[in-house]
């Protein structure tokens, strides 16, 4: 009984695949808006932006990065008083 129901209101739902969606979109013709123009070149400038600016940080700011202390120290002496 409660089979049909369900495959009514899924039916009836416009449900696609990933692969429909693209196929669709792909035989529109659409002018290039400015994501098509330039899309791209601001990823491109993004990334090319923070890693500078991670480089700049991690060189020339002077943070003190504490890398690991084992190997470098020495355990003191015990003390039985």
């Amino acid at each position: 009984m409660m089979f049909p129901l369900v495959r009514n209101a899924l039916s009836s739902l416009r449900i696609r695949s990933i692969q429909q969606m693209r196929a669709r979109q792909s035989h529109s013709k659409h002018s290039p808006d400015f994501h098509d123009k330039y899309g791209d070149i601001i990823l491109a400038g993004g990334t090319a932006f923070c890693v500078v600016v991670w480089v700049f940080t991690a060189t020339q700011v002077g943070i003190k990065w504490n890398p690991s202390p084992v190997g470098r120290t020495t355990p003191k002496e015990w003390n039985d008083e």
